[in-house]
């Protein structure tokens, strides 16, 4: 497997792990979402959003993290790339579109997660299409 490869399943491993203490936080208080992400419109935020926030990036969690196990499942490695894509969007959205969210560290930090990660993922897929054939060479 490509250096690369590696590195990107230890960051998704560590995005994930970030991720499940973020969903834990959101089930525990979620004074959390109106005190660090959905600052401008703290009143929005109530137990059932920050509930539904917590689902919403266990979710997300898992996927990354069964990903960083088997990288090599394209079908997996493109659903793991929407995850970042839809968490782009979303924090986006938040900050541009409906105002909820302002340019703060709990925003700007998952938007530059995700940003890394899309790019990361981008690149790893070159390296994706290349490996598979190395490994049969490597077979034969």
């Amino acid at each position: 497997m490509s250096r690369f490869l590696n590195v990107l399943r230890s960051w998704l491993v560590m995005v994930s792990i970030i991720a499940m203490g973020n969903t834990l936080q959101s089930f525990r208080d979620h004074t959390f979402l109106y005190e660090k992400l959905y600052t401008g419109k703290p009143n929005l935020v109530n137990g059932l959003q920050a509930r539904t926030f917590g689902i919403w990036t266990l979710l997300s969690s898992v996927i990354r993290c069964l990903c960083a196990i088997d990288i090599h499942n394209k079908t997996l490695y493109h659903i793991t790339l929407w995850t970042f894509f839809l968490a782009l969007g979303h924090f986006l959205s938040e900050l541009f579109v409906f105002g909820t969210a302002a340019p703060t560290i709990g925003v700007l930090a998952p938007l530059m997660v995700a940003s890394f990660s899309i790019l990361g993922m981008l690149v790893g897929l070159r390296y994706l299409e290349v490996e598979p054939v190395s490994r049969q060479k490597k077979r034969n």
